[in-house]
């Protein structure tokens, strides 16, 4: 990505701002706190970030849940409804969210439209690799329907096909990339975002909102700069994923993963495509494979065995973390150590 479209976010801050927005920040809060809710744990990061001191964000999806896939309890139905402020990515991304949220008479964010953020879309080299994908899935369906009686495999079968249809479905070519808060830059337009509309929803606390926003630019800012130093000299180390989900922090920081395996998390795959991982990682020699919650690391062993290959694990999600001023900080954090870590090693 050149620095036209995605600027060092050092260039963004205008120190005096800064300085007169930190004032502020002991402040009285006011009495009723803003009740934010997001579909995700980055949302809430970011939204933590801002609302610090002044209300602690909520998050939907439980740890380990899938945003493809989770199915809302009557609980998680309630606090929909019942949020002052709700954030989510999209369409693209929670599936299970559009049909609730038409009961909601408070405002919601699909933050994917908010104008200023930089957003990329699956491409044709995706589509080969799913279509591919797919009809190795295909072969090992009728292999493993020969056997059924032998194996009693059949219903297994039909999950696997059900998966690579979801996942084809959700990064399918032109579709969004929905996993846009892994770009630095798109983090800043959000939290300029939040912090515009809990000031509007809170005014009493806008000069908080505020200051908590430089402070958040200004973190994110430094640890941009120690990523693009750190991560300069990977661009060349090949590396494999199970998901397309690094796509926009791969573009920030100058790297390319060298391929996708397009696992699901749920159904393991077939004997076909695991000898065609394998292929891949035989032909790209020294390099990462990247698992990620909840996929199974035990695969990644399997593909691994006996090839000049490490194993990392990274979490585009921040399954761990906690919400807080500097979390999502932490969450780049951790995806540039766990890249690094292991590339740096090769």
């Amino acid at each position: 990505m050149s620095d036209a479209i995605v600027p060092r976010l050092s260039s963004l801050l205008p120190a005096a701002a800064l300085a007169a927005a930190l004032s502020w920040l002991l402040a009285t809060p006011a009495l009723a706190e803003v009740r934010v809710l997001t579909s995700i744990k980055p949302l809430q990061l970011i939204a933590a970030a801002v609302q610090d001191g002044a209300g602690t964000p909520e998050v939907l999806l439980p740890p380990g849940a899938s945003p493809h896939h989770y199915a809302l309890r009557p609980s998680d139905i309630r606090r929909v409804r019942e949020a002052d402020l709700l954030y989510w990515i999209g369409p693209d991304l929670e599936v299970f969210l559009p049909r609730v949220l038409e009961g909601r008479e408070q405002p919601s964010l699909a933050v994917q439209g908010i104008p200023g953020l930089h957003l990329r879309h699956f491409g044709e080299a995706h589509r080969h690799a799913d279509e591919q994908h797919a009809e190795e899935h295909d072969e090992h369906a009728h292999e493993e329907h020969a056997a059924e009686e032998h194996a009693g495999h059949g219903h297994d079968d039909h999950a696997d096909a059900d998966a690579v249809e979801e996942h084809d479905a959700a990064h399918r070519p032109g579709s969004l990339d929905a996993h846009l808060w892994l770009l630095p830059a798109n983090a800043r337009v959000i939290a300029a975002r939040m912090a515009a509309d809990l000031a509007k929803a809170d005014p009493a606390n806008a000069a908080r909102y505020q200051a908590n926003l430089a402070a958040f630019e200004q973190r994110l800012a430094a640890l941009d700069d120690r990523l693009r130093a750190r991560l300069a000299p990977l661009k060349d180390k090949p590396f494999f994923v199970f998901h397309e989900a690094f796509d926009y922090f791969e573009e920030a920081y100058g790297l390319q993963h060298a391929g996708v395996f397009a696992v699901s998390a749920e159904v393991q795959p077939g004997a076909r495509h695991v000898a065609a991982m394998r292929e891949q990682l035989q032909a790209a020699g020294p390099s990462c494979v990247f698992s990620e919650p909840p996929l199974r690391p035990r695969l990644a062993q399997t593909l691994s065995a006996g090839l000049p290959v490490r194993l990392a694990e990274l979490d585009a999600l921040g399954f761990a973390l906690q919400a807080e001023a500097g979390g999502y900080e932490r969450l780049l954090e951790k995806l540039g150590d766990g890249l690094a870590g292991c590339l740096e090693k090769l």
